[in-house]
């Protein structure tokens, strides 16, 4: 069986040595760099597996990163490491295409099954495109989920990774609710409080996105999840 590769970009070298010490002993096969265009580079050089990004770093942040990344791959996934954990950041993050986040300090054991859940999550949502790459009919609007596009009226709206994935799956669920739990652990990794917080704020950009048309809503029905409407 191949390794996992992970494209470790972290400039605290004490840390990332710890990392990658930690992680090849359990099969996984780590490459580290220590700034933003290094990692930029070695990422379209070596086609990781995953991406582990720390969020400040020497000449180009991983917000830059990832936003340089996702304009040409949406499904690596990518995990930031961060001592930021303010709502804004969190989202913004996720915004730009980050799948996951971890805040400094935390345990290795921790990071691993983050990072083996971003696998299995990556898998089952490339084989969820695939099914679904024909376009959602959603209301007035044609969506497409493979190329993240969100067409009414002869409009079309880039959407970011993250609004895609959350439409898509209430889209493949139209006018039942979807469990807000279930949604923050398919989309989200788990179910905190900062996901939370960061789920309500992305279903109000979705709601914003199809506001074009009055017969297409999403409704939060309280204590259980969302709906959308068709």
């Amino acid at each position: 069986m191949d390794k996992i590769h992970v494209l470790l970009a972290e400039d605290e070298e004490t840390l990332a040595m710890i990392i990658r010490d930690t992680l090849e002993p359990q099969g996984f096969q780590v490459s580290t760099v220590k700034n933003g265009e290094e990692a930029l580079r070695r990422f379209f050089d070596s086609k990781p597996d995953v991406l582990v990004a720390d969020v400040m770093m020497p000449r180009m942040d991983g917000f830059e990163l990832v936003r340089r990344i996702r304009q040409s791959d949406t499904l690596t996934p990518v995990l930031f490491l961060t001592a930021r954990s303010a709502i804004n950041d969190v989202v913004r993050g996720f915004e730009l295409g980050a799948n996951d986040y971890l805040k400094k300090p935390f345990g290795m054991q921790e990071l691993i099954i983050r990072i083996k859940a971003l696998l299995g999550r990556a898998m089952a949502s490339s084989k969820a495109v695939m099914k679904t790459s024909r376009l959602l009919e959603i209301g007035s609007y044609s969506f497409n989920p493979k190329t993240q596009q969100l067409f009414c009226m002869g409009d079309m709206q880039e959407l970011s990774h993250r609004e895609s994935e959350l439409l898509r799956c209430l889209a493949e669920n139209a006018n039942r609710v979807v469990e807000t739990q279930t949604i923050l652990l398919e989309l989200w990794g788990d179910d905190t409080f900062f996901n939370t917080r960061s789920l309500q704020v992305f279903i109000t950009k979705l709601r914003h996105r199809l506001g074009k048309d009055p017969n297409v809503r999403i409704v939060n029905v309280r204590g259980i999840g969302y709906k959308l409407i068709l």
